[in-house]
């Protein structure tokens, strides 16, 4: 194929907490910033930005070079490639589909079997479809990436020791205070890690846990499943006193809790000791507070101690999980190279021959010992001469529309689909939510995915 697929990007193995916020990609556009587009080397695009990494992943050309997205994201961050280049790791072709499936398999992620990267890649690509930026490639890669993580966690034990950055960071807290029914926590934020956490909490004992939300609403949502209290945002540090653990997971870009915030705090709690843990990134707590007395701070960073402990456990099944995507690699690598015509027109006269072979040896049986092999074989040439006939005008129609500027791809893909040439299991539910619907086109779309009339997003089933 003429295009190709490069991956750029780094995580908490190869840069630290202070690199990963400033080069952090949330709500990135690559159609609105110029990285895609209808005359640009790049087609297709897709970033993902959590707490312990950052990627972007692109189909473009074949002369591209992976130097061109590397300075798009220095760029888009304010920051230059000298500083962002010695922390970022390339992947390209097989290999960036291979670090993909490893990757939503939570096979590389700190903590491994943990369930949030999935979801956050899943969030990743529905931003990229509704930016117009994922076509036949990505949209066919993302969806074997969700099979593929599936496909670990139904046949490994994987996920069954798995714990999440929330639990680490409460299995420090049980080695600060040991047992936690006299304790309060607060949570900072209410989101999904914050969840985890509340539950890891109750479950290890705590005393009563206070939520603190930008929406206060949420914050009383999430308080109520945890039989906690809800706080505004704004009386956040007039109730640190209560507190002896606070967990912050916010989306702020700039601290909530600084040194100046809590040193009162101190002053009220007679300095009984607090546990400042920042799962956020760009972190939620200034790294001064940790200059305090009695105050314990941790970061994303500090968590991997705890995490460690389990990686041993689940080597074995690591290595179960290497062999699944090894083979859906090679799944994938079919599909690519399936996208040229050729094979597709093969794939399309086989179908139609075994088609023909099986209905053959059903009449056959049915007919009785007395068909004489003259016969048999006049029938044979009947069926292949069917199967033949019908598929030529399918045939005939796929090279003329793909000689079409730009939809090859496309055609080609909906024609495996049709026919489904590559043996995909399809749920008996699969676009049941289509039915009966039209789906409005998206003013975020861009330009070229607009003329493309929104077809060129179309999930895989």
């Amino acid at each position: 194929m003429q295009q190709k697929l490069i991956l750029v990007g780094l995580n908490h193995r190869t840069a630290g907490v202070e690199i990963r916020e400033a080069y952090a990609l949330a709500e990135c556009d690559p159609c609105r910033l110029g990285l895609v587009s209808p005359e640009g080397p790049v087609t297709e695009a897709v970033t993902l930005s959590t707490c312990n990494r950052v990627e972007i992943l692109a189909v473009a050309d074949h002369t591209t070079q992976p130097e061109a997205i590397l300075a798009f994201w220095a760029e888009t961050c304010g920051g230059s490639v000298g500083v962002l280049g010695p922390h970022v790791y390339v992947h390209q072709g097989l290999d960036a589909v291979r670090h993909l499936f490893t990757v939503a398999s939570s096979l590389d992620s700190m903590v491994m079997g943990e369930p949030q990267i999935l979801g956050q890649i899943k969030d990743a690509y529905r931003a990229s479809v509704d930016h117009g930026a994922a076509k036949v490639i990505l949209n066919r890669l993302l969806h074997k990436a969700f099979s593929v993580a599936k496909r670990v966690r139904t046949e490994t034990a994987i996920a069954s020791s798995a714990v999440s950055i929330s639990y680490a960071a409460v299995e420090l807290a049980k080695k600060i205070f040991g047992d936690m029914s006299a304790n309060r926590a607060m949570l900072v934020g209410a989101g999904e890690m914050a969840e985890l956490a509340a539950a890891h909490l109750v479950n290890a004992g705590i005393r009563e846990i206070l939520v603190a939300n930008r929406t206060y609403s949420r914050a009383k949502e999430l308080a109520a499943r945890f039989k906690g209290r809800a706080v505004p945002f704004e009386n956040l540090t007039a109730l640190l006193p209560e507190v002896d653990i606070v967990i912050s997971s916010t989306g702020a870009t700039e601290a909530v809790i600084r040194a100046r915030d809590v040193k009162p705090v101190l002053r009220a709690r007679r300095n009984r000791p607090m546990f400042f843990i920042d799962i956020a990134v760009p972190r939620d707590i200034d790294p001064d507070v940790n200059a305090l007395d009695n105050v314990y701070l941790y970061d994303i960073d500090d968590l991997k101690e705890v995490v460690e402990e389990n990686l041993a456990a689940r080597r074995d099944e690591a290595v179960k999980a290497a062999a699944i995507v090894e083979e859906e690699v090679g799944a994938f690598s079919r599909w690519l190279e399936s996208l040229e015509l050729q094979p597709t027109i093969v794939d399309l006269l086989s179908r139609g021959e075994a088609i023909a072979e099986r209905e053959l040896a059903k009449t056959l049986k049915r007919l009785g010992p007395e068909v004489d092999p003259a016969t048999e074989e006049a029938l044979r040439t009947l069926v292949r001469s069917v199967a033949r006939k019908l598929y030529h005008e399918p045939i005939v129609y796929l090279k003329r529309r793909t000689q079409e500027e730009g939809r090859a791809q496309r055609i080609i893909d909906s024609t495996r689909r049709m026919f489904n040439l590559d043996g995909d299991q399809v749920p008996e539910d699969a676009h049941a939510e289509r039915k009966g619907t039209v789906v409005p086109l998206r003013p975020a779309q861009c330009v070229h995915a607009a003329a493309a009339n929104g077809q060129d997003n179309d999930n895989d089933s």
